[in-house]
């Protein structure tokens, strides 16, 4: 094997650096070569020899494989020879045999030289710190060796003024003046006797400079220590100290006032030192004209010579940054508060208020029966509190142009669900809470409300006021009264206004009755016990009041249980109380029985119950709740015609979901019809002309938006009252043909005529285009919902009174003819009217004129006669047919 072929196979090893290759040895002229010059110069101090030898300098069997410092090793330096072919071979498997070696040698190597590069870091900060050290204290001896030979001076000059003063002292004899200023320069004599102590102030003030320069290094030294050692170990110094500093700043609500006071106080003292040890003021001047400094950076433009310039310009220079972070602090402080205010993040401050939880488009009408509630107590306190930004609300709450008869309105951004949210808005101090129901899905409003219950019970304070719930589906009211225990009161507002529909189909008008008696605004109900009438039969107490009308009692003895209409022979009991209608809880007593003659009864049968056919258009869940409410409202052999767009083939699963067993329907019989309701040639169809009433439901495909809900229903009206006028007998349309151009009016008010129409609007705005018309009554349910609220956040006893009379059993509001209490232009008192009816087990407590479009509910002047007819009506209180 030829030398060039056992240099290309041979390791990557160059040693060139101590041996000439073998091309250069065959390859050099005759005369005798020079040595290298590397040879020489590479001498053991040379510092470089351990980063230029490579690794495989150190194969010699002499030397440790783990020795670094391989370097400083001397070497015969000696001409190479052509090795032999043994010589070579023996070679190679050596280093064959040491590749490991080398590779362990070079790892440790590395981490060598990355550890001594970053200790030479190290080293290089430490150095920079100690020649930082150094200089200060050259310059502190510096400035303390002037003031030692300015001190000199000054005595020197103490001892010539002496001397003077001894000299001048021999003539006191011959002028009195003299003597006086002598003696005043005695008195002036010594001012230089503080300089040793001046001199130590400003030492102390430099050193307690330089603490923090060289705490800090030392604490950058530890920390490069110890992260030299171990990457794994834990925080660094410096980071921990950071830590602790973040904490303290994050977590003491005081923490940076307290910093900002304390390096005040210190550039104050520090600065009184050194000005103290500069001038010839006392300690306490020049502490005051260090704060002087500090607050005022330009009141040091007077000051005079070197030493006290240069200390007055740091400390006004201390004062200016002092002064900008207390800037930056108050402006931090004063915009965060602002911010919360406008973000509804603080907290209110309130008792006896109502919290209402959630935002939904019955807060509107709720906030205004509130409103009205409160006027006669001078305005009350509402706050509202949902996951919308404040702003939002309250600009929202201002263009509902309501007039809140002085009750405050306080809006505030929280989730009910999180107690410190609701401990914001003193949620256990309130008197009454509402949770309003969300827009949308039902099961998940009713969810939410469930757990916003569950939220309400785990207040550690507990709660001073009752809550009440708006739920939107019956079969989950059971869970949350399950829940809340006495202290939820729910209101159902799908199955309200469903009854409420199905009363107002039977009975005309009654609605607006309905808007009367659960607003504000004019009658409700209130319930107050009156000692002076125990022992008194309910027949004396029915016209004991001349301002209200007595309803129930509310018995002690069962619980507080509320009976409606009770018996004539009922005696009240000591700890009863009263239900009645009246204008205002504070409207009312009672007074002397009045002299009533009593009628004679009139025996007038009622009429039986005839079958109806009624059709309902449109579509939501609790629609199975209302077709069992109407199976036991209407008589047998009626008929429901169920016309949306719900596929035929899933409307029977829909309702078996809902919960209705269509096997137990005794008195109506299903029609299902699928179509639009707003399309005509869908409701020509139908024989709209054949129906007894007909219902419109606000469809849950709209009803998220009130208008367009409206909307649709209002189109369905008027298209169905044009179908029925188009569909009346040619007399009806010749006799109608006198009206002029808004004839189609006429036309639709002989059709209403003929069937009741009732239509459910959630906008109030458009009930005045229904109401103008006169060619459908309405039942505005988000607003009457709104008021059951209010009712029963105002008194929670009156939910009870609602849920009678809402029920299947019971007693309800209904209308009756006067023909069955009076005759044709009679004579009579309401008293007398009211007597009447008690022989039929009725309370009349109201009445509506037949030329008049409201009814009269607790009309004033009961004693007074006055002539009625038989086209008048009136409003009772009486059981369920």
């Amino acid at each position: 094997m030829s030398l060039d072929s056992q240099d290309s196979t041979s390791p990557s090893f160059n040693r060139d650096w101590f041996f000439p290759s073998p091309s250069f040895i065959h390859q050099s002229p005759p005369k005798p070569p020079k040595p290298h010059r590397r040879f020489s110069t590479a001498s053991k101090h040379s510092p470089d020899s351990n980063i230029s030898n490579p690794p495989s300098f150190r194969s010699s069997p002499s030397l440790s494989p783990t020795t670094s410092k391989y370097g400083r090793l001397r070497r015969r330096v000696e001409f190479p020879r052509p090795p032999d072919k043994s010589s070579i071979q023996h070679q190679n498997a050596s280093v064959l045999d040491r590749k490991p070696v080398v590779s362990s040698e070079k790892k440790q190597s590395t981490v060598k030289v990355s550890s001594g590069s970053l200790g030479h870091r190290v080293r290089v900060r430490w150095n920079l710190a100690i020649t930082v050290a150094i200089v200060i204290t050259a310059l502190t001896s510096l400035v303390h060796k002037n003031f030692t030979l300015h001190n000199q001076v000054i005595v020197l000059q103490d001892q010539i003024l002496k001397l003077n003063v001894r000299l001048r002292a021999c003539n006191l004899l011959s002028n009195v003046d003299t003597f006086d200023s002598v003696m005043q320069e005695l008195d002036d004599i010594g001012y230089g006797s503080h300089n040793g102590l001046k001199n130590l102030a400003l030492i102390v003030s430099v050193t307690l400079l330089s603490i923090p320069v060289l705490a800090f290094k030392y604490i950058d030294f530890v920390s490069k220590s110890r992260s030299s050692d171990s990457v794994l170990e834990e925080a660094l110094l410096n980071k921990q100290l950071a830590y602790r500093v973040d904490i303290f700043l994050s977590v003491h609500p005081y923490a940076k006032p307290l910093a900002l006071l304390v390096a005040t106080l210190l550039v104050i003292c520090l600065g009184g030192l050194a000005l103290f040890g500069v001038t010839d003021d006392n300690l306490a001047d020049c502490l005051w004209l260090s704060w002087t400094f500090v607050a005022d950076s330009g009141n040091h433009a007077n000051t005079e010579g070197i030493g006290p310039r240069l200390v007055s310009v740091s400390i006004s220079f201390g004062g200016m940054l002092i002064f900008a972070m207390m800037l930056g602090l108050v402006s931090d402080s004063i915009s965060e508060k602002f911010d919360s205010l406008r973000k509804g993040r603080s907290e209110v401050v309130e008792q006896n208020h109502t919290l209402i939880l959630g935002w939904s488009d019955k807060l509107g009408s709720l906030l205004n029966q509130l409103g009205i509630a409160n006027e006669s107590l001078g305005g009350g306190i509402v706050v509202v509190m949902a996951e919308r930004d404040k702003e939002e609300m309250e600009m929202d709450i201002a263009k509902m142009e309501f007039d809140f008869k002085g009750t405050s309105v306080i809006c505030r951004s929280g989730s009910p669900l999180i107690l410190a949210d609701l401990k914001k808005v003193s949620v256990s101090k309130a008197r009454a809470i509402v949770v309003l129901a969300e827009d949308g899905n039902a099961d998940q409003s009713d969810a939410r409300a469930l757990r916003t219950v569950l939220s309400l019970t785990g207040v550690k304070e507990g709660l001073k006021g009752h809550i009440v719930v708006e739920l939107s589906d019956l079969d989950n009211e059971v869970l949350v009264k399950l829940v809340g225990g006495d202290l939820v009161k729910t209101v159902v507002a799908h199955d309200v206004i469903g009854r409420l529909m199905i009363q107002c189909a039977r009975q005309p008008g009654l609605a607006q009755i309905w808007e009367d008696i659960l607003g504000f605004e004019n009658c409700e109900f209130y319930i107050k016990r009156w000692p002076q009438l125990h022992g008194m039969q309910f027949e004396d107490i029915l016209i004991s009041f001349p301002d209200a009308i007595p309803c129930g009692i509310k018995v002690a003895s069962c619980d507080g249980k509320i009976i409606l209409n009770p018996e004539d022979s009922y005696v009240l009991q000591e700890d009863d109380e009263i239900l009645v209608i009246a204008e205002d809880d504070d409207s009312y007593a009672p007074a002397a029985l009045p002299t009533v003659k009593e009628a004679s009864f009139m025996h007038i049968a009622r009429p039986a119950r005839m079958p109806q056919k009624i059709l309902l258009c449109g579509w939501r869940r609790d629609i199975d709740d209302m077709i069992v409410v109407l199976d036991a409202f209407l008589a047998p052999g009626s008929e429901l015609w169920m016309f949306n767009d719900v596929p035929e083939n899933e409307r029977e699963k829909k309702l078996i979901d809902g919960g209705l067993d269509l096997s137990r329907l005794e008195n109506i019989q299903l029609v299902n019809r699928e179509g639009n309701a707003v399309i005509r040639r869908h409701l020509e169809s139908l024989p709209l002309q054949s129906f007894d009433s007909i219902l419109i439901l606000a469809d849950e495909s709209v009803e998220d938006s009130a208008i367009q809900a409206d909307s649709r229903s209002l189109a369905t009206l008027l298209l169905i009252r044009d179908i029925q006028s188009k569909r009346l007998p040619m007399v009806n349309q010749v006799r109608r043909g006198t009206f002029s151009q808004g004839s189609w009016i006429g036309e639709m008010q002989q059709a209403s005529d003929k069937s009741v129409i009732i239509s459910e609007i959630l906008d109030p705005r458009t009930k005045n285009l229904l109401s103008m018309s006169k060619i459908s009554d309405y039942v505005l349910s988000n607003e009457l919902v709104s008021m059951a609220l209010a009712m029963v956040a105002e008194d929670q006893q009156i939910n009870d009174v609602l849920e009678e009379l809402f029920a299947d059993e019971g007693n309800e509001l209904q209308i009756r003819q006067a023909d069955l209490y009076l005759s044709e232009g009679e004579e009579l008192s309401f008293y007398e009217v009211l007597l009447r009816a008690r022989q039929r087990r009725e309370i009349v407590i109201g009445y509506r004129a037949a030329n008049a479009e409201k009814a009269v509910i607790n009309p004033p002047a009961k004693s007074e006669r006055r002539r009625w007819s038989l086209k008048d009506v009136f409003v009772v209180i009486a059981e369920k047919e």
